[in-house]
């Protein structure tokens, strides 16, 4: 997390609402400011749900990376608007499924790639974990970014992990994913979730989240997050609120988040 010459601190909007570092907020971490809890707290009061989902994401991410780890047999990883690290990152399920597994993080926020550097110490000294400071809106250049630690002769997987609800055109959100998946070869797995305007709460929850001048998200139909997957086989279960996917638990409570994870053919 050492910022030598401070460029990178600089750039941190410390009053200003962030959505990586509310994030961080709603899953217990203490990467944020009075700024960002001001603006995750608006948006709980009309959606306590929130601070669930956040939860829910990352349990999602991780029964996602084990499964395909372990059972896909997948060691290659680009995780694409990864955000703050917190508990058991892609690469630390990853890597302690499988020891060889070589995990890409993508984003361009200046506050995550500070904390990047924790995130490049590798859990085992056989995988690779390296970071790309790059914009989802600009796939073709982390796909090349990508290129120079990953084998794209290789299987891999490529996440969007509640990232996409920052772009507001659907189209180029199917774009953006379609460019970046369809880069990787046969054999390969697309894994995406977003928040669903499956609940006038959470309606309202995005609209507090606007008006406490945090970054608009768009919540989309389940419908609309499965035109990202045509062309793909879905995975068991399918699309489903994210609790739902392979739980771990028993009697998981659905959420206003969908996701599913699908394979190239």
């Amino acid at each position: 997390m050492v910022d030598p010459d401070g460029e990178l601190a600089a750039k941190l909007q410390t009053d200003v609402p962030h959505a990586a570092r509310i994030w961080n907020y709603w899953m217990g971490g203490k990467d944020n400011f009075q700024a960002d809890r001001f603006a995750g707290d608006a948006v709980a009061e009309v959606y306590p749900e929130i601070v669930v989902m956040a939860r829910e994401s990352r349990r999602f991410l991780i029964r996602v990376v084990r499964h395909l780890a372990a059972e896909a047999g997948i060691r290659q990883f680009i995780d694409v608007g990864t955000g703050l690290p917190t508990m058991q990152n892609t690469h630390e399920v990853a890597q302690t499924a499988a020891p060889k597994s070589r995990i890409v993080y993508v984003d361009n926020d200046p506050m995550v790639l500070v904390h990047a550097r924790a995130l490049l110490a590798n859990t085992t000294s056989e995988g690779l974990t390296t970071y790309v400071p790059a914009d989802y809106h600009d796939p073709d250049l982390i796909v090349a970014e990508a290129r120079k630690s990953l084998d794209f002769d290789e299987p891999i997987a490529v996440m969007f992990m509640g990232v996409m609800g920052y772009e507001p055109d659907m189209d180029k959100v199917r774009e953006i994913v379609g460019r970046v998946s369809g880069a990787t070869p046969s054999g390969s797995y697309l894994v995406l979730w977003d928040g669903t305007d499956t609940s006038q709460a959470v309606v309202d929850g995005a609209e507090r989240l606007a008006q406490s001048g945090g970054v608009p998200y768009i919540l989309r139909s389940p419908d609309d997050l499965a035109t990202c997957f045509e062309g793909l086989t879905l995975v068991e279960p399918g699309l489903v609120p994210i609790p739902l996917w392979r739980p771990d638990e028993p009697d998981p409570v659905a959420i206003d988040a969908y996701g599913a994870v699908a394979r190239k053919p």
